[in-house]
């Protein structure tokens, strides 16, 4: 016994000499132990207990997370007196900001990318690499902004750390592109699972608007990491950070037409989020200030719309939560309506408000320099829309209104159409009401939304956004790998070139000495002027007779040019429009960088394609 356990100890000592050996001498013990252990373990087996230890750790980012900003928000919204109430209204929204705007720039130096559109792209330009800083930088910009009023949500946040947990455990042990996305993707899940308490949920989230197009067959690392941030989740957060919902009614097929109709309210509600979203987004960035002044002015109109309407302060679940338990009257005496006399007619005006005004609340705090997602804000306009639909229902004289259902299945509709997600919405709310046998109705509201939005735009926003950039390609996903080429990769900067003013014989003496079969005709700035091919050199060149011609009556002029800035998807299209196989890169000023070949970036794709289908 003794024997067997000193080889394996010498075993272990030999190992970690051969990481030192290669560049790994600075790696933690534990590093070496999973290093060790990837070594020892089948590739699913490893990828298993990657999703284990991705999970647990994105979990718990995302239980620090929740937490902080509870109990930042509890204290501000239940401890304090009304009087106060609007004083920290008036203050904390635009300290959010601006102070999450000057975190941006002094720590992080102004990279802001945020929301599900910052996973997308890493997934489509950066080969699944994300950054190190992302693993902390979201939960520290998120939680300035939401739990001082911001009025968004932190789920997204949640996923792209979750994100940057799996993409930067996978690049530690050197894993495929491939392995590395599918653990990216796991991160997301347990966060979004951990956020919710809702697995299945997280899991449909990754398929449904992460990996859109992927076919995986490594699915489990999906599974465990979700079951970990949901385990994770319900362990450690209190009772009243959980987003659940207890009181509902039983399904009634009976109610099917009420339904039906939520649906396209929570449709056409969705696509004025969305409208009114990009229109700010377009006004923030087209205002001539500067990045902090932007913020402060975002940061002022969201003070403003929180005096007026406090659900707007924050990510609004406890709103959400009083629709369910009739405890609507505590919500209008905690605003300036609490001065009118409460009756339905003055909830519906100021239900009505809140909903128009909510889009214009979130745009101003993800856009003017705030961290935050439309998960939270699709689902609380939802629970309004369908709280307000139901109460509407009560005034025209209808019996037995489903009122919670309909809050539930309302939440489902609007972020189905916001988010374009309608398994994920509908596996979300059915886990956290415990509302299986709400399946019906959540499928008959989530669909008829998504159908909406869909009609309206095929595409989601965020991936709307990315495309119009020309940084993801909406339709297949081996279109999309060819985003994670560099077009800088592929240019042959020793390509060789000619003076126009050389010599034919100096032409010939490149030909004969060189190893190339195109070659750039450039003045004395090293401006293109043409191209020479060995074809169209090969009759001069033997030739018996004196050659006459000179490069300039010799050379042509390319059939396209190419820029450093173009991607391969569209250089390729180039390729297959010209029917050429090189084509000259220039830069602003027409100077010749070198030639960019077909046949290079075609090889690379096909590595590509094969390393990640292994």
């Amino acid at each position: 016994m003794k024997i067997h356990n000193k080889r394996k100890f010498l075993s272990f000592l030999k190992f970690k000499r051969d990481f030192q050996k290669y560049g790994l001498e600075k790696a933690r013990s534990y590093e070496l132990i999973l290093h060790w252990l990837n070594t020892r373990l089948s590739r699913n087996q490893f990828l298993v207990l990657s999703g284990i230890l991705v999970g647990c750790t994105a979990g718990l980012a995302g239980v620090v997370l929740k937490t902080l900003v509870h109990s930042i928000h509890n204290f501000i919204t239940t401890k304090v007196h009304f009087e106060y109430q609007i004083l920290f209204y008036i203050i904390f929204p635009f300290l959010g900001i601006v102070l999450t705007t000057l975190v941006v720039l002094s720590i992080f130096k102004g990279q802001d990318r945020k929301g599900i559109g910052a996973i997308l792209y890493e997934i489509a330009q950066n080969s699944s690499i994300v950054s190190s800083v992302k693993m902390y930088s979201q939960i520290i910009q998120s939680a300035i902004t939401v739990s001082l009023g911001g009025s968004a949500g932190l789920e997204s946040p949640i996923a792209v750390t979750g994100a940057a947990i799996g993409s930067n455990y996978a690049q530690t042990y050197r894993l495929t592109y491939k392995e590395r996305t599918l653990l990216l993707a796991a991160g997301a899940t347990a966060g979004i699972a951990s956020a919710f308490n809702a697995p299945i949920a997280g899991i449909m989230f990754a398929f449904e608007i992460l990996l859109t197009g992927v076919v995986f067959t490594d699915f489990i690392p999906l599974v465990v990491a979700a079951v970990c941030g949901s385990l994770l989740s319900r362990i450690l957060l209190q009772e009243d950070v959980l987003f659940r919902f207890y009181t509902r009614e039983a399904f009634n097929y009976l109610n099917v037409p009420y339904y039906l109709i939520l649906g396209i309210f929570s449709g056409l509600y969705a696509r004025y989020f969305v409208v009114i979203s990009q229109k700010v987004e377009h006004f923030i960035k087209n205002l001539k200030f500067s990045r902090l002044r932007k913020a402060m002015f975002g940061g002022a109109v969201l003070s403003l719309l929180c005096v007026l309407f406090p659900p707007l302060f924050g990510e609004g679940y406890d709103t959400v939560k009083a629709f369910t338990n009739g405890n609507t009257h505590s919500i209008i005496e905690n605003s300036l309506f609490r001065y009118f006399e409460i009756k339905n007619f003055t909830i519906i005006i100021f239900l009505v408000l809140v909903l128009l005004l909510k889009a214009f609340a979130t745009s101003f705090t993800i856009f003017s320099g705030g961290n935050g997602g439309n998960f939270a804000p699709s689902l609380f306009a939802g629970g309004t829309v369908g709280y307000l639909f139901a109460i509407i229902c009560q005034q025209l004289g209808f019996e037995n209104v489903p009122v919670t259902n309909l809050v539930l299945v309302g939440m489902a509709g609007t972020m189905s159409g916001v988010m374009y997600a309608p398994l994920t919405a509908i596996f979300l709310i059915a886990e956290s009401s415990f509302g299986y046998d709400l399946f019906i109705p959540l499928m008959i509201v989530s669909i008829i939304s998504y159908l909406i939005a869909k009609w309206f735009s095929p595409i989601s926003p965020e991936l709307k956004s990315l495309a119009d950039q020309g940084k993801i390609f909406t339709n297949k996903h081996d279109e999309n790998l060819l985003f994670s080429l560099k077009t800088e990769d592929f240019i042959d900067r020793y390509s060789q070139t000619i003076s126009i003013n050389a010599p034919v014989t100096e032409l010939f003496d490149l030909v004969k000495n060189g190893s190339k079969n195109i070659f750039a005709v450039v003045n004395d700035d090293k401006t293109l002027k043409g191209v020479l091919t060995l074809d169209d050199i090969r009759p001069y060149l033997f030739s018996n007779d004196e050659v006459s011609a000179t490069l300039i009556q010799m050379m042509k002029t390319p059939v396209a040019i190419i820029h450093p800035e173009n991607q391969p998807l569209e250089i390729l299209k180039i390729f297959d429009d010209t029917g050429v196989w090189n084509l000259p890169v220039v830069d602003e000023r027409n100077q010749f960088i070198g030639f960019i070949s077909k046949s290079t970036i075609l090889m690379s794709y096909r590595q590509l394609l094969k390393d990640y289908s292994n």
